[in-house]
């Protein structure tokens, strides 16, 4: 018998979590169902003190997961595949509970069979080894595996195949010259893109009222505004991955959102938790030196921005009234933070101004989205039909932007604050050219990014927004 025809009698063994999906199936579990219901954790320490292999049981009875929903390692499915091709028997052997692992092997369609934990037994590690010892003897199958649990089948195994693996698993490849499955170059920094640092943007608001109030040569406010831009964006990356975890599957189902590290495995549940709880603990630390005022207004953010990522943001409307609302709370955080008065002119102008902002925004996604006129859009309170009426209200509300900023311009206030108040007429002109632009590269399927990080990007924004600073500084120390 020759090699190629042996191979062909000696069944390929192939692990699940970490090795076929990019992800772990009892973490996700876990924190879908958490982040649905916090108190279920209780139950979870209950399960848990029952064994493991309960608590993967009622995990995945609860989860709602579906096996679509995960996201696949692409390399390693079409090995399978081709292995199965070729004639040789391939089983899915998982500690995953039954409900996934027969999932997942209905849903690919290219296991011969089937071995997975049960409500008693949790087939990992050694008990895993000693499974398949039983079924095929020792050096009678090979295996592909991932992780330190994987070790000691690897040793029982005739041949090992190791994907991504952790440092164990690595470690014993190496010791051993067994194959690494190439699954393509994992993306750098993992972390540092779920927190989207380019969302920082939307945090220099927070210096706007500092600015108008002509303060921004007085360094307390200029160190307070600093403090208070980094308590905001540690706070807003803390919620970005809270948002991703809680929405995985739609995600998984976005053509771009679906690259998201979360969403494509390139960073773990637990590596995400950890993540959020510590930007959340840098924001209180931040926090707790500033104004009690700012305390309450980032309590008050960190409030809405959950009930955004949990309810808000799949109800028809609320949700872009909502992000407006966010962004104006920015500007609210900025006056506390600093001590300065706020202007019901300025509130007025920036709730029309992001709500176009946020408008455009969901008119991008409803723009992408290529499903039929009655189908409503997945996380979304939002159907395709409505596109129109989205762009006509977002262009509206930049009119209404530009409108009040004419009325604040000619109020008594603004006289009183600028020499040269009549200076600060081409800031209305200045403004709808700059959101009319964003709804034009919209309409024509050129925006593809959170809008106000656009504005921060684009160079004719900035030197929009240069001529805007100019003429404000010109009204305030002109000359009569």
């Amino acid at each position: 018998m020759d090699a190629r025809t042996e191979t062909q009698h000696i069944p390929l063994c192939v692990d699940l979590d970490g090795t076929l999906l990019a992800a772990d199936t009892l973490w996700e579990g876990v924190a879908i169902i958490l982040l649905r219901n916090p108190l279920m954790v209780f139950a979870m320490v209950y399960w848990a003190a029952a064994g493991k292999a309960r608590l993967k049981y009622e995990v995945a009875a609860r989860s709602g997961r579906e096996a679509a929903d995960w996201p696949y390692r692409d390399a390693v499915l079409a090995r399978v595949k081709r292995e199965r091709e070729s004639g040789r028997k391939v089983i899915l052997v998982t500690g995953a509970a039954e409900s996934v692992a027969l999932g997942v092997a209905a849903h690919t369609g290219v296991f011969s069979s089937v071995l997975h934990s049960s409500k008693a037994i949790n087939l990992t590690s050694r008990r895993k080894r000693e499974k398949l010892i039983e079924e095929f003897g020792e050096g009678g199958f090979d295996y592909m595996g991932n992780s330190r649990d994987d070790v000691p089948v690897f040793d029982a195994a005739r041949k090992a195949i190791v994907v991504a693996p952790d440092a164990a698993a690595e470690k014993w490849r190496r010791a051993h010259d067994a194959e690494r499955l190439d699954i393509g170059k994992a993306a750098p920094f993992a972390a540092l893109k779920s927190i989207r640092v380019h969302q920082w943007a939307k945090n220099v608001l927070i210096g706007v009222p500092m600015i108008l109030n002509h303060d921004i040569l007085h360094m307390d406010a200029v160190v307070s505004v600093i403090l208070a831009f980094f308590a905001f964006s540690f706070l807003a990356s803390a919620v970005y991955v809270i948002n991703d975890l809680s929405d995985l599957t739609n995600d998984r189902r976005h053509p771009k959102k679906r690259n998201r590290p979360l969403a494509s495995g390139q960073m773990s549940v637990p590596m995400g938790l950890m993540l959020a709880l510590c930007l959340l603990l840098a924001s209180l630390s931040l926090t707790a030196v500033l104004p009690y005022d700012f305390a309450l207004v980032l309590g008050f953010y960190a409030l809405a921005t959950t009930a955004y990522t949990f309810v808000l943001k799949r109800k028809l409307l609320v949700d872009v009234f909502t992000l407006a609302g966010l962004y104006t709370v920015r500007i609210i955080a900025g006056a506390a933070a600093t001590g300065t008065e706020l202007s019901f002119w300025l509130l007025s102008f920036s709730i029309f101004f992001f709500l176009s902002l946020a408008l455009v925004k969901r008119y991008v996604e409803l723009d992408e989205y290529d499903g039929r006129d009655g189908n409503q859009v997945p996380g979304r309170g939002y159907l395709a039909v409505d596109f129109e009426m989205v762009g006509q209200a977002g262009v509206s509300s930049a009119f209404a932007s530009a409108l009040v900023l004419a009325l604040y311009i000619h109020s008594k206030e603004m006289q009183e604050m600028y020499t040269l108040d009549w200076a600060l007429w081409p800031l209305c002109p200045l403004v709808l050219y700059m959101l009319l632009r964003i709804w034009m590269l919209a309409r024509r399927g050129m925006l593809h990014e959170d809008p106000v990080v656009f504005i921060m990007r684009d160079w004719r924004s900035l030197v929009t927004m240069a001529i805007g600073a100019s003429l404000v500084l010109a009204g305030a120390l002109g000359t009569p």
